[in-house]
């Protein structure tokens, strides 16, 4: 069974500085401090309306993170720009309306193939790493190995809403997708929802599960456990 890497995505942290303004939490403290407690890499999803994560904060995270840092986004002109300014490990592409509360679904890899091909050929020339946020589907994940992706992101959100009826039910598609992915040479990533109570399952039924992106949950246990603490509860889960 290959290694998982953990990626804490700090978009909350974020939301908790911004709702009374100055800074506090320190997003940049918090990023490092993530790392120092045993994150393998920092995940961002900046948005239009700045309601998270700031344009700012991208340029000044890219100067300490020392694991991996993704950025996450729909790939627009504003966060083209961002990205490659920034050069991070890795690139997620997530199609996103800007008005959404959060990503609730993956791309089309085959409908918006030509845009997805040439926005991956940019990124790609920068030598950036690059992701696309897909459901479980072994047509969408066919799709994102005809456009380019280095990896697929499965949007995992599904996966945790129907766990408690029937795991098994609930994990299956996304083994069968895992499966294609590996066999046309995609890295595996998955986010959305993951928890302490559904993320070791997901990672003994996923094969080639390169890496989680979790935040919400995260930081939610975190109030309770603290952040060092949970940082190495969720790595638990992923061994």
């Amino acid at each position: 069974m290959n290694k998982t890497r953990l990626s804490v995505n700090i978009n909350k942290i974020a939301v908790l500085r911004n709702s009374r303004g100055g800074n506090l939490p320190d997003l940049i403290q918090m990023a490092k401090d993530c790392e120092a407690f045993g994150a393998e890499g920092i995940t961002v999803h900046p948005r239009p309306d700045e309601r998270h994560i700031r344009n700012a904060d991208v340029y000044d995270l890219k100067k300490v993170v020392t694991t991996e840092f993704n950025i996450e986004g729909y790939p627009d002109d504003r966060w083209m720009q961002l990205v490659l300014d920034n050069a991070p490990a890795q690139a997620t592409l997530v199609p996103d309306d800007p008005t959404q509360l959060t990503s609730d679904h993956g791309w089309d890899t085959w409908k918006q193939a030509d845009f997805l091909r040439k926005t991956l050929d940019i990124l790609r020339g920068a030598g950036i790493r690059t992701s696309l946020f897909v459901d479980a589907d072994e047509r969408m994940v066919e799709g994102a190995a005809e456009v380019g992706a280095d990896r697929i992101e499965f949007y995992t959100g599904i996966y945790a809403k129907d766990f408690s009826k029937n795991k098994e039910k609930a994990v299956a598609d996304h083994i069968k997708a895992a499966q294609r992915a590996v066999e046309l040479g995609l890295g595996i990533n998955a986010g959305h929802d993951l928890n302490l109570a559904n993320l070791a399952y997901y990672k003994q039924q996923v094969v080639g599960l390169d890496e989680v992106s979790i935040g919400h949950a995260l930081i939610s246990d975190a109030l309770y456990y603290g952040l060092h603490n949970t940082i190495q509860m969720y790595l638990r889960q992923l061994k």
